[in-house]
């Protein structure tokens, strides 16, 4: 599951105002990459809300990773290892 924040450009401030986040549940984008589907879909629902469509761009968030765990192949062997000790 990724998470877009979909931001619009302010030109006069010079940053993104942050306008709306999306929750992304497909698994399968259709032959898209990630960012070319997150901004198709927020074009579509936040483009009746900016006068310049092109000033729209998204951020992808996939923070749901920060809840598992990463290991390397020399690690996940040694605990495999010792797992099968006990």
């Amino acid at each position: 599951m990724t998470i877009y924040k979909v931001f619009c450009k302010n030109y006069d401030l010079k940053r993104g105002d942050l306008i709306g986040i999306l929750k992304e549940r497909r698994k399968d984008l259709r032959g898209k990459g990630v960012l070319e589907a997150g901004l198709k879909w927020a074009i579509g629902v936040f483009g009746h809300m900016v006068k310049d469509k092109h000033a729209i761009f998204i951020v992808p968030d996939k923070s749901y990773l920060k809840n598992q765990i990463i290991m390397t192949m020399g690690e996940r062997t040694s605990l495999r290892k010792h797992s099968e000790v006990r």
